[in-house]
């Protein structure tokens, strides 16, 4: 029988498991209840409405357990990208919180409330470890997201490698107030201290004073991306409360994309404290990581997690062996991904030869650290901690009567990282930016907004007739 996904669900233990504003759950009350919503589940995908709640953690556990794959919604999804998702997937139930309102996309899909109370009772057998846990759905450069299938396996060895870079242990508590339908939030931030038997406090809503709070009562761990850290890197300096809460610490860690050395210097210099950074992708989970007994180089990722292979290669595929040279990260390992739902085609193209194409360039240093220095492509844009594909809202923008041509591409911005800019050529009369950002929120998702519109008369484009990006700006 495999290893229990979540040991001290099993046992049991008084101990406070999950907590989420003044609601909170022991392990002992998490497995009543996550075990007998796991009972009454059909067999089939699930898909999870993903509010940032103690419901969504109960329901993604209760799938683990009864070895339904989950599929964890976005509750500001637009309706073309919920439509894509359903018919991809394909779930036989939703599971949302009580009270919880659902897009008329949803209709036709029966629904479950997730309960916060179940009787106890022995849990189901563990699945097997290469059995579909999550599909995460993940923007590509082009076309509608991908669903990215994510065995038992890829979870429980990146959380065990996790424990090792990051001395993580029973006794952290972590917080952090990240969304919960992707794999930052989700997979490290919920399932991570549940698997090392700690604790999580959800802040529901990222704040300064939310994390100042929790570390002050306990709290050990925070994690964040840069987003985050950049908002704590403005105020930290003239909050001697948030200083003094983040000082006692015992680990920072940012995510899902480059943090800025400067604002790293800031919470260095008015806590004392280094942030760590990660890198990992929703296809591999994570991969490297600065670790907790290692030396803090700010800029980079660190090395390799335990039981990943990482190598960089050059435009023809071989390997890059020199310190310093750019090249492509490719990865292997029992972390990755299982395919890419429906997308046999994908998913042999995303491989070289078992090594996973991450399309992230970067060099590494003598001692082994990674620094990533951009993408293979310039179409897929990283702000407030998302991956989004440029193509997927060039296509929704195109959609609008008063748009002729689009392009889109990132900027840097210090908040979000990169910012969602649009490149239009109107057709007739000039649309608005706020126009056009909410006709791209109501077809996509918020977060996939363009932040800044300009308007061209035409696009530079090459003899071929493609559009020339680098050329803008």
């Amino acid at each position: 029988m495999p290893d229990r996904l979540f040991p001290t669900l099993a046992s049991g233990s008084g101990k406070e498991a999950l907590r989420f504003g003044d609601t909170s759950l022991t392990y002992t009350d998490l497995a009543a209840v996550a075990g007998t919503l796991a009972r009454d589940l059909p067999s089939g995908r699930v898909a999870v409405w993903a509010t940032p709640t103690l419901h969504t953690s109960i329901a993604v556990v209760a799938a683990l357990l009864a070895g339904v794959p989950a599929i964890p919604l976005n509750p500001k999804i637009g309706e073309r990208e919920l439509a894509h998702i359903l018919a991809d997937s394909e779930p036989v139930l939703v599971l949302a919180e009580p009270g919880a309102d659902l897009p008329t996309g949803l209709d036709g899909l029966p629904r479950r409330d997730i309960p916060l109370e179940g009787a106890p009772a022995d849990l189901p057998a563990e699945p097997a470890e290469e059995a579909p846990a999550l599909i995460v759905y993940t923007s590509g450069t082009t076309g509608p997201p991908k669903g990215v299938v994510l065995p038992r396996r890829a979870i429980s060895t990146t959380l065990d490698a996790l424990e090792d870079a990051w001395e993580w242990t029973a006794e952290d508590v972590l917080v952090h107030g990240l969304p919960l339908f992707h794999v930052h939030g989700l997979i490290l931030g919920i399932l991570g201290p549940l698997r090392r038997g700690g604790s999580v406090r959800h802040l529901g809503r990222f704040s300064t004073e939310g994390v100042a709070r929790e570390l002050a009562a306990g709290a050990t761990m925070m994690f964040g991306v840069p987003t985050m850290y950049h908002r704590i890197a403005g105020e930290v300096g003239e909050d001697p409360s948030l200083a003094e809460s983040l000082s006692g610490a015992r680990l920072l860690v940012s995510g899902s994309a480059a943090l800025p050395v400067h604002d790293h210097q800031r919470i260095t210099a008015a806590t004392g404290q280094r942030v760590i950074e990660r890198y990992g992708m929703t296809e591999t989970l994570m991969n490297t990581s600065i670790r907790a007994d290692g030396e803090h180089v700010p800029g980079t990722v660190g090395v390799p997690l335990r039981g990943v292979e990482l190598r960089l290669v050059d435009e023809a595929g071989k390997p890059v062996e020199e310190i310093e040279t750019v090249g492509e990260i490719q990865v292997r390992g029992p972390n990755l991904f299982t395919e890419y739902l429906n997308r046999p085609d994908a998913t042999e193209a995303a491989f070289d030869d078992g090594w996973f194409r991450t399309g992230d360039v970067a060099t590494r240093d003598a001692a082994g650290y990674v620094k990533i220095v951009g993408r293979k492509a310039t179409d897929l844009i990283k702000s407030g901690g998302y991956k989004i594909g440029a193509g997927e809202i060039e296509n929704a923008l195109m959609e609008h009567p008063g748009v002729a041509e689009v392009a889109v591409t990132g900027e840097p911005d210090d908040d979000l990282g990169e910012r969602i800019v649009a490149w239009v050529v109107p057709d007739g009369e000039r649309p608005t930016e706020s126009e056009l950002a909410d006709h791209v929120s109501r077809l996509l998702s918020p977060h996939k907004r363009p932040r800044v519109v300009r308007y061209l008369e035409a696009l530079p484009r090459n003899d071929m007739g493609k559009v020339m990006k680098r050329a803008l700006g």
